[in-house]
């Protein structure tokens, strides 16, 4: 495994976790979007990429030609958590999740190697942000 010079696996333990989440919004909205088999500029232009046995799910600027895609998901906001959490970690998306079905947002989870990101609906963006410091700061007392 290649890693950068200082970096640890990241945070395990959940209280410390939630407390030091530190969401942030990105300004720039996207879509999640499914093709069968996307050309290479739809590829090298999405945030994330994975195939399923369907084809393949695409997460594209919201602004991308729809001419080039093919089925999308309405725009949506992204979230990222700062905290530099484990992709071994315990409890952190159950804790997120949770905290945002309680204030009626749906979600969607990618985790990366650094930090989980949240898709949520683009009206629901600032709120969802608004959710997420708040569990933070209950977190850290």
């Amino acid at each position: 495994m290649v890693r950068a010079q200082g970096e640890g696996e990241g945070e395990r333990d959940l209280t410390r976790l939630l407390a030091g989440l530190a969401p942030s919004l990105d300004p720039a909205l996207y879509r999640f979007v499914f093709s069968a088999t996307p050309p290479d500029a739809e590829r090298r232009a999405a945030l994330m990429s994975f195939r399923e046995a369907e084809g393949w799910t695409l997460i594209l600027p919201a602004d991308w030609p729809e001419a080039d895609v093919g089925s999308a998901s309405a725009p949506m906001a992204r979230l990222t958590l700062r905290v530099h959490s484990s992709l071994e970690a315990i409890g952190l998306t159950a804790a997120v999740a949770g905290a945002l079905t309680q204030a009626g947002i749906s979600a969607n989870v990618v985790a990366a190697y650094h930090h989980d990101h949240l898709f949520v609906p683009a009206a629901d963006g600032e709120r969802a942000l608004a959710v997420l410091e708040a569990l933070a700061a209950r977190t850290r007392g």
